[in-house]
Formats: C-alpha cells, structure tokens, sequence
C-alpha cells in the first residue's frame, strides 16, 4: 500500500526512478549540435533543468496495464526537449531573467541566441521523433507544438488585459501546458497499452490544467526563496492569471485603482505588488482559483476510473495530490 502522507516528487517518481536516468542519458545525447555556441548552451539548460514531469508522466503512462517499452525512453526525452524549447521561448518573451534561482538563457546571454536555442530545441525534437518511424507519434507531438506556439500568442495577447477573461485564460493553459503533458501521456500508452490512450491524454489534459492553475497559484501565495524567482512575478511581467481575473468584478474602486497602476508601470516597486496580492487574496480570488484546481484534479482521477490498477495508476493519482499540495 502507499503511504497517505503528503506526496513527495521523490516518492511520485520512485518506480519510474532507474528509467528516468536512461532517459537523462537520452536527453543528454540529443542535446550536442556540433556547434560550439549551441552546446554551450545546450550544456547549460541540461544543467539548469527542471524535475523532468513530464518525462515521469510519460513512464507512469506506460507502466498501466502492460510491459514498460524501452522505447519510452526516447519519446520521454523528446517531450523534455520540447518543454525546454518553450521555456527558452517563454523567457525570452516575457524577459524574465531567472528560472529556478539561476539566469535564463535570455539574460546570461541573449534574447536572439534564446530565440535559436528554442527553434534548435524543437527542430531537434522533430528529427527524433521522425527516427520512431510512427506517423501517430510524429502526429501527436506535431500538434502539441502548434498548440504551445498558440498558447504562446495567448499569452503575449494577455500582457496588459485586464480584460483578459476566464474562457481567455483556460484556452491559454490548455494551449502552453496541459498539450503537452496530454501528449505525455498519450504517448506513454501509444508504446505500452494502446487501448487507454483516450484515458491517459483525458487525465494529463486535465492533469496540465491543474498544474498551470497551481503554478499561478504559488504568484500570489509563496515566498521567492521558496519559488527561485521573485515573488509577485507574474504581476511584475503584467501577466493576467486566474486569481486576479477572479477578484477583479469584486475590487473596491481604491484596489482597482491600485491594480491599474500596477499594469501602467513598467516596473512596479515592491510595495504596489503586494498591495494588489493583498487586494486579491482579500477578494477571493485564492479560494476560487483553488477551487478550479480541484475540480480539474477530480476531472483528472476520473479519467482513470477502469483502467487497471496497478502502481502506474496509483502514482498517477499521487501525481494529482502532489501537483494540488506543492510549494514550489
């Protein structure tokens, strides 16, 4: 039985923890370009990477129901280079200049390298997709990027709008996060079971969409050492999220003022910041945006009603408490 403490990355991750270093090493071999500038940067963002999810999503996937595929491996790695491509991207964009309390590659070295680094990334993840010679993998992955290139626009459309709505901001993490994590897992049972593709893609669709909501989620309720990157950031970068688009109807015209304010200057201070997080959490919009997390993690455990127990399925559902409870 698993234990009902807490979820923890570590404990999500174990089974799948032996496979995910043969993916590392994929990852790691996909990288060079045979061009020194590249693979120095190359070199940095494998560094500098993240907790590979998506990578472990697509290895739970494949465990339900069936015998792990060597072949996930590949197909895990190459969803973590599109991952990285758009987060290359998503800081250039938004000139952020930290990710995970280290420079992006936008401040260390440009805005046009980042720009080449993203387009190496996805170009690359399209040749290994292509060596699978499986026209529904290449399929999958290709609409993936078209709908995170679209929830990049979204989300540029977005800087600035107060306007920006909750149908607005739904399409948007559809489109950046939750294509992806869906192709994840739809491409995890496309090499294990292929009968629970529909399921799988259904729970990481709806996975994605809690993960996003979180992620905007922890703007407004964490400190920047627990982050590794400013608190408030968001609001800083203009960025119109779920728990402002919640409180707005409901602002005071002092705390609609201020958040103006906030969105007419280009570098608003500390200070102004924390009044509209203040001015948001005080109008509900912590408690409503939380509440959409929840209900896209109850849409997620039910797309695995039927599927075989097991402990693919089991981590899985893990994966959603995990992503509801995290802090960073």
């Amino acid at each position: 039985m698993l234990e009902a403490a807490s979820p923890t990355l570590d404990t999500l991750r174990e089974p799948v923890q032996q496979r995910l270093r043969r993916v590392e090493a994929c990852l790691a071999d996909m990288m060079p370009a045979g061009f020194e500038a590249l693979d120095e940067v190359g070199e940095y963002l494998l560094r500098s990477r993240g907790k590979l999810l998506r990578p472990t999503l697509l290895l739970l996937s494949n465990d339900v129901g069936g015998v792990p595929s060597k072949r996930a491996y590949g197909l895990a790695a190459i969803i973590e280079l599109m991952h990285l491509a758009t987060l290359v991207h998503d800081d250039s964009v938004d000139h952020s200049v930290e990710r995970r309390g280290m420079p992006t590659v936008n401040s260390r070295w440009s805005h046009q390298v980042a720009v080449i680094v993203g387009d190496y990334l996805y170009s690359r993840a399209v040749i290994e997709i292509s060596r699978f010679e499986n026209i529904e993998a290449i399929r999958i992955l290709a609409e993936s990027a078209n709908q995170m290139t679209i929830g990049e626009m979204r989300q540029l459309l977005a800087y600035d709008a107060l306007g920006f709505t909750q149908d607005d901001y739904f399409e948007l993490c559809a489109a950046k996060t939750a294509s992806l994590i869906a192709a994840a897992c739809e491409l995890g049972a496309m090499v294990g079971e292929p009968d629970f593709r529909p399921q799988l893609r259904e729970f990481g669709y709806n996975f994605g969409m809690v993960f996003q909501i979180t992620d905007d989620l922890l703007d407004y309720t964490v400190t920047s050492e627990m982050m590794g990157k400013p608190s408030g950031a968001d609001l800083r970068e203009h960025k119109v999220t779920l728990p402002l688009i919640a409180a707005l109807p409901a602002l005071n015209a002092a705390e609609r003022a201020g958040v103006e304010q906030l969105f007419a200057e280009p570098g608003p201070s500390d200070a102004l910041v924390q009044q509209v997080i203040e001015a948001v959490k005080g109008r509900g919009g912590i408690e409503f945006a939380r509440g959409q997390a929840v209900a896209f993690a109850d849409r997620a455990r039910e797309s695995l009603t039927g599927l075989p127990e097991g402990e693919g399925v089991q981590r899985l559902r893990m994966a959603v408490d995990y992503v509801l409870e995290r802090q960073r």
